[in-house]
């Protein structure tokens, strides 16, 4: 999570570690800058992700109230950030956030491929 051109929050995936289903990346950098800053309300950050957000994350994203999410790899399986569903242009929603995706793309696949080969 960048606030004024600086890292406010950085972490990773902790579902497995911590036993928690909510614990993906996104949402634990969404608590960290809120605690961070002192608010709820993120509407002057923009969140940077390697893979594509899934629809929980997605709508942590925008009751956030994030400007831009910025993510390098399509999420085929949960994406809903524009592969699968489009959370942040539904129609209905009141709440939007511009998406930016494909950066980096390759470097983040790398990453994640190395992520599940340790797994194994």
């Amino acid at each position: 999570m960048v606030y004024q051109d600086q890292l406010l929050s950085q972490t990773g995936n902790q579902r497995e570690q911590s036993h928690d289903p909510t614990a993906h990346a996104e949402v634990l950098a969404l608590r960290e800058a809120a605690r961070k800053l002192g608010r709820w309300n993120l509407s002057d950050c923009t969140l940077y992700v390697t893979l594509e957000p899934c629809p929980m994350c997605m709508g942590a994203i925008l009751s956030a109230r994030i400007p831009r999410l910025v993510y390098g790899c399509h999420n085929l399986k949960l994406g809903a950030a524009g592969s699968i569903l489009a959370l942040h242009d539904f129609p209905g929603l009141s709440l939007r956030c511009r998406v930016d995706h494909g950066i980096l793309q390759d470097e983040c696949a790398r990453l994640i491929e190395s992520f599940f080969q340790k797994r194994r």
